[in-house]
């Protein structure tokens, strides 16, 4: 697969490079190696024209800013959103979901890609697509056996190889995979998903917690997808060639609700909800969306076309989901 001289050079460092590097070792390389990173590079990687990769639900700002603050307002139950920082984590630098949008917050803050994660007291804790962009770890059913997929270098070219032993980190996961599998059925698990949220929960803080995402269930994940769900964005089109280019394009996939509903729950979480965005904010900013329709009534405003953008099950209603908790 076609890979930037810099990136070979990273790449060919990485201990075991020539036998075969876990896909996640990979993966974390592509997207946060400080000199060859995709996600670390000064470059536009979000909007809706053919120079960026992708567009996401904070490309239909203000609206989507405005029915976050709204939902998230609504979801602390009767206390004072005065009291509480709204802090987002994972956002683009010199933006984020609440830039420019009027809220009722004590504070706003980001903590992009690099900063601690570090934060304390009341706080809305926000994300928008921060859990799917980070590395996944690939298993293939083979010969009776989950076997850890990696990436290997032979000359200039990188290529899929399997690992003789499975990584620590993806050994103590095998308990939740099937016992059994179609042969080469392909599971890109989130691992690191999980390491993330409890990272995040272990913060000395109390409020809610918002994540924007796309998902599944793990019977999903498990089940229903035999090839993975990691795929690849690169000026608003998506590929399956996930060793073309690394550091040049997005690489992402589906994250698992149930360990990040687990995550939660085990460190003071009451009930955590997952819905379809659509279903999120038709229940959760109802008042706001109904001022949106009011005030525009007239016309097909761009506003309009927003909330169809963020809400119908065409567009991203159904795509993307919400995860919600709150801990007292």
């Amino acid at each position: 697969m076609g890979s930037s001289s810099a990136f070979r050079e990273v790449f060919a460092a990485e201990p075991q490079a020539a036998a075969g590097v876990p896909f996640a070792r990979f993966m974390e390389l592509a997207l946060y190696h400080p000199a060859v990173g995709y996600y670390t590079a000064d470059r536009r990687r979000v909007g809706r024209d053919r120079k960026a990769d992708f567009f996401t639900s904070t490309t239909f700002n203000p609206v989507f800013g405005d029915l976050v603050v709204a939902a998230a307002a609504g979801l602390l139950a009767g206390k004072n959103p005065a009291d509480y920082d709204f802090v987002e984590i994972g956002a683009e630098p010199a933006g984020g979901a609440l830039k420019g949008i009027a809220h009722p917050f004590r504070a706003y803050r980001t903590i992009s890609l690099g900063q601690p994660l570090e934060f304390a007291g009341r706080c809305v804790v926000f994300s928008n697509e921060l859990f799917d962009a980070q590395p996944f770890h690939r298993a293939v059913w083979r010969r009776g056996a989950w076997r850890e997929l990696g990436v290997a270098l032979a000359g200039e070219e990188l290529h899929e190889t399997e690992l003789p032993a499975p990584t620590p980190e993806l050994a103590r996961a095998l308990a939740r995979f099937p016992r059994t599998a179609p042969e080469g059925y392909t599971i890109d698990a989130p691992l690191r998903t999980v390491a993330l949220i409890e990272t995040i929960v272990s913060q000395p803080w109390t409020g809610l917690f918002l994540a924007f995402d796309y998902g599944k269930s793990w019977a999903a994940l498990a089940e229903e997808h035999p090839v993975g769900t990691l795929r690849t964005y690169s000026r608003q089109k998506m590929g399956n060639a996930l060793l073309d280019r690394p550091g040049e394009i997005d690489l992402t996939g589906h994250v698992c609700w149930d360990w990040l509903v687990d995550g939660l729950q085990q460190n003071g979480f009451g009930e955590a909800l997952v819905e379809s965005q659509e279903a999120f904010f038709t229940k959760r900013a109802a008042a706001a969306l109904a001022s949106i329709v009011a005030a525009e009534a007239r016309g097909f405003s761009a506003r309009k076309q927003a909330v169809m953008q963020l809400l119908h099950p065409g567009n991203m209603g159904q795509k993307f989901q919400a995860l919600h908790a709150l801990r007292d």
